[in-house]
Formats: structure tokens, C-alpha cells, sequence
């Protein structure tokens, strides 16, 4: 699956054949990979992030064959250690998408490779609605998640969501939205003129990033069957998370396609350090043609990128299909 072999010290975009909604996390000298895979739930491991194509591979969780309300379209899992226990989130439903909800692993070896995988059931977020693509995080000691979901029960937009969390498997408060796809770059979405709906606007796959006491959300925006999904930033300045009106949002996107490039829907990130703590690294997602859309042809891609004098993100461009780069520093 995997594509050609990498060296440790150079590799070249995508890191795999293919892959959608890549998310790693870097734990004691290893970086574990997870992406969409379907029906099921894999984890890769390896010591750089440039040799996906030797690394090992495990399945953590497998759906059912018969159908529950978490067996179908597995979506965005985030494998993440918190407090000394690894949680897997994940988005699915009974084959119906009207009722994708998160659900949750949890495992307490301290290596996700070892160990039992304990399905833990539903996050129980409040009002119970459609939600995909939790990232959970902590900010100033306290725990939090952050989805994509809508604000009634029918497919009209996508939000961006975020509540407080008691633990890893228990929410605290009511949600709040603190975006919606509001902006033009954001509001791309149109289907087939007798589809139910034909527009979607979407704001999807938050993911938290926190610098120097600074908390920015990374967003993907768009439709992810266009060629224009890109990535979003909202920036928190307050003290209450929780308060719509201490996030601003970005006039721009942050990270979008370069048809110069040939690299096409950029979106769904995660985001990683080095193993030495020196570089910083944004893991995506993108298509290698126009119009390939949102299915099997998108493939997972690294670069890294900076800080401004500001002490907000810089993401420059995503770098073009095959061009040689180094591997993310290790000492």
C-alpha cells in the first residue's frame, strides 16, 4: 500500500498511495499513524516519520459484520495518549450518515501496540447530534474536544463545535459553536442538481494548536469533494473558551491548493514535532488532479512549517508530488 521505500533521511509527498484524514501522534520516540480506513481502525508505528513504507502495522479495532450504530463508515480516527492512556476517537454510523456520532477505545498499556483495545461506547456530547472529527486537547490544564457537527438533525452545514470535557470519555458542558462556514472560501459545496441538499458548506476536522500560551484551531473548509477544500484558522483570545466572541477567524485560508504544485484539496491536518523538538511538521491530506474529489485517490502529505514574528502559524504552500525533501530531525 505504501509506495516506494523511504530512506531516514529524505522522503518524498504523499508518504503513502493513499489515505484520507491522516492523523500521528509522537509518544516516547515513536510516531503512530493513523488514517480512514473504512471498517476498521489500523495503527502504523515508526521512529521517522519519512519511512512510512517499513513501518509496522497493527489493527486495533474491527467493526462488526452485522450492523450497529457504530459499524459503518469509520471516519478521521485520533489515536492519542492522555494522561498516561491511550484513546482512539472515531466518527461512524449504521450505514445511514444522518447518524454519525463519535465513539471511543480506550487502552491502558503503555504502548497501543500492546495490550487489550476496550470499546468504550458513545461520546455523549449534549443534544446529540450528527458529529465527526473530534480532536481532543488540553488548555491550561483543562480538557477539552472540538467537532465538526450540524445544528439541527438534517445535512444543511457543517460547524465547528467545542465543549468542555470531565475525562477522556465524559463531556462537561452544552456545546458551542465557535465557527461556521460563513466566508466565501468556505461556502464551496455544490452537488448534483437533484441531490438532497445540492449545497453543502462545511467547516470540518478541527484540530488544536497551541504555541507559546497562543491556541489556534486548524479547520478544514469546503467541501471535500472540491478542489477548493482548504484549510481555515481560528484564533483564541480570552479566557473562556467557551465564548463564541473571544475567537477570531482568519479573512483567509491558511493552507490551500497550488495548481502550480499539482497539489489539489488540501485539508483534514494533524500536526507533529520532530523527535528533537526543533521542527514543527503539518500532516494533511490532497489529491494529485483536479477534480479527483473525496474518495481513495487522496493521499496523506507532511511539510514543515514556521512561526511569524507574531507567534502565529505559517504554512506556506504544499510542496509538489515527489519532490525530494529531508526527514523530520532527530537530534
Amino acid at each position: 500500500m505504501f509506495g516506494q521505500q523511504h530512506s531516514k533521511k529524505y522522503f518524498t509527498n504523499p508518504i503513502a498511495s493513499s489515505g484520507a484524514d491522516p492523523y500521528v501522534f509522537l509518544y516516547k520516540g515513536f510516531y503512530y499513524y493513523t488514517q480512514t480506513e473504512g471498517n476498521k481502525i489500523s495503527l502504523w508505528k515508526m521512529d521517522n516519520m519519512g519511512s512510512m513504507a517499513s513501518a509496522e502495522k497493527k489493527v486495533i479495532w474491527e467493526a462488526l459484520s452485522e450492523i450497529t450504530e457504530y459499524s459503518r463508515e469509520i471516519w478521521a480516527p485520533e489515536v492519542m495518549n492522555i494522561d498516561g492512556k491511550w484513546y482512539a476517537y472515531f466518527s461512524a454510523d449504521d450505514g445511514d450518515n444522518n447518524h454519525h456520532r463519535i465513539f471511543i477505545l480506550q487502552n491502558n498499556s503503555d504502548d497501543p501496540f500492546n495490550g487489550a483495545w476496550e470499546f468504550k461506547g458513545k461520546l455523549n456530547l449534549a443534544d446529540d447530534k450528527w458529529a465527526i472529527d473530534a480532536d481532543v486537547f488540553y488548555f491550561n490544564k483543562q480538557l477539552y474536544v472540538i467537532w465538526s457537527g450540524w445544528e439541527g438533525n438534517t445535512n444543511e452545514q457543517q460547524n465547528i463545535y467545542i465543549s468542555k470535557l470531565l475525562d477522556p470519555l465524559t463531556p462537561d458542558t452544552q456545546r458551542v459553536c465557535i465557527s461556521k462556514p460563513e466566508l466565501s472560501w468556505e461556502t464551496n459545496g455544490d452537488l448534483l442538481p437533484n441531490s438532497v441538499p445540492n449545497h453543502v458548506s462545511v467547516n470540518e476536522g478541527p484540530q488544536a494548536l497551541v504555541h507559546n500560551e497562543k491556541l489556534f484551531i486548524i479547520y478544514s473548509a469546503s467541501a471535500c469533494w472540491t478542489d477548493t477544500y482548504c484549510l481555515g484558522m481560528l484564533a483564541f483570545n480570552g479566557n473562556d473558551l467557551l465564548d463564541k466572541n473571544q475567537w477570531t477567524k482568519n479573512p483567509s485560508p491558511v493552507f490551500s491548493q497550488s495548481l502550480q504544485n499539482g497539489v489539489y484539496a488540501t485539508g483534514h491536518n494533524s500536526f507533529f514535532s520532530s523527535k528533537d523538538g526543533k521542527e514543527n511538521w503539518i500532516l494533511y491530506h490532497a489529491n494529485s488532479n483536479p477534480q479527483d474529489g473525496c474518495g481513495n485517490k487522496r493521499s496523506p502529505r507532511m511539510q514543515k512549517y514556521t512561526w511569524d514574528a507574531n507567534g502565529f502559524p505559517k504554512f506556506g504552500i504544499p510542496v509538489p508530488k515527489g519532490k525530494q525533501l529531508l526527514s523530520p530531525s532527530e537530534n
